[in-house]
């Protein structure tokens, strides 16, 4: 049982934000965050899936947290706190707060030293394929990829590309299609000396048609619901409900978002008519939800896609937005996009992933 001296981190208080909530339970990593009211007593709990649901309604990342949560939450007394596990195990759960008689939390059971593959649906997607756009040039990752494609820069003990199809293969996916341009023969030679168990096919982009443009070249190859991302970062989610939330809002794309905080190390002033101060801040904190370049997408999209034109994907989006059909968001936490656009991004997904092993 996690001790009452160290709970900060899986208590939140009602008066939180959805922004702050998401923070601790990044932070505490069990997925969820017990919520207190002033006398400290529980009052409810807040789910990764609960924050999720509310963003999808709302929107409104500055909302109590009180507005999201479930307000009868699962608990343990502690007197009986030998049942603790018994109901983790009964209610498909994370952790359970073990409370005193006036409902003060005084310790958590989790369960998070069990294998994430416990509640991972297994082979959930298979036959989902996977296309990647791997054929830009990496400007920003230069000097790397003067010398290697992005998609073989290592990350650790594998590139990239190859990390990135691993992810996938923990749910079954089995069929790849890397869409490729720059530096292509390395990639497939790189793939073709693999010894796996799934398949990798190779679309040939002769001229630069952007992530949208790209996936014009899948014209006759794929029929079925597929997975589209980009060469340079992976999601750390679970993509089978990722996959079934697409499917039950029934939408042609699904975008998978982040959240990103970015805190101004200055003063911001907002300015009133002439000169006059309408409204100052002290080093804010801006949040919002940023795309992280993979999708869910239906097959009818490749054929909406004008072949030999130069787009991008979310252009896609945006007409299907404007013509009133089912686009949507799929929210995720900050901590959960791990992305190497960038040289500093590049370091620290590597830092990511060897903290892990």
């Amino acid at each position: 049982m996690l001790t009452k001296d160290c709970l900060e981190v899986y208590v939140g208080l009602e008066t939180i934000t959805i922004t702050e909530a998401l923070k601790k339970i990044d932070e505490n990593a069990l997925g969820v965050l017990f919520i207190v009211d002033s006398d400290e007593r529980l009052i409810g709990a807040l789910s990764d899936g609960d924050i999720r649901r509310w963003l999808i309604k709302t929107g409104d990342l500055k909302a109590s947290v009180v507005q999201a949560m479930n307000n009868t939450p699962k608990y343990v007394l502690e007197k009986y706190e030998e049942d603790a596990t018994r109901l983790l195990d009964e209610n498909f759960i994370t952790a359970i707060p073990v409370v005193d008689n006036q409902m003060h939390i005084v310790g958590v059971v989790d369960n998070k030293n069990k294998s994430k593959k416990v509640y991972r649906a297994s082979n959930k997607l298979k036959g989902v394929p996977v296309v990647m756009m791997a054929g830009g040039k990496g400007t920003r990752l230069y000097p790397y990829t003067k010398i290697l494609p992005k998609p073989l820069i290592p990350v650790g003990n594998k590139p990239i590309a190859e990390l990135i199809i691993d992810s996938f293969c923990e749910y079954g996916c089995n069929e790849y299609y890397l869409i490729v341009n720059h530096k292509k023969n390395m990639i497939k030679a790189y793939f073709g000396e693999l010894e796996t168990d799934y398949n990798v096919h190779f679309v040939d982009e002769d001229v630069p048609l952007g992530t949208g443009g790209g996936v014009s070249l899948l014209k006759g190859m794929i029929k079925d619901t597929f997975i589209l991302t980009n060469c340079d970062n992976i999601v750390e989610e679970d993509y089978y409900k990722i996959y079934e939330y697409h499917k039950e809002h029934k939408n042609l794309i699904t975008m998978i978002c982040s959240l990103k905080n970015f805190n101004i190390p200055y003063g911001v002033v907002n300015l009133a008519n002439e000169g006059a101060i309408k409204a100052m801040e002290e080093k804010p904190t801006f949040s919002f939800f940023t795309n992280t370049g993979c999708y869910i997408v239906e097959p009818e999209v490749i054929d909406d896609i004008p072949e030999g034109t130069f787009m991008g994907f979310p252009d896609m989006i945006e007409k299907y937005r404007s013509e009133g059909k089912n686009v949507g968001v799929y929210p995720i936490s900050e901590n959960a996009w791990l992305d190497m656009g960038e040289m500093d991004a590049l370091e620290k997904m590597r830092a990511h992933l060897e903290n892990k092993e």
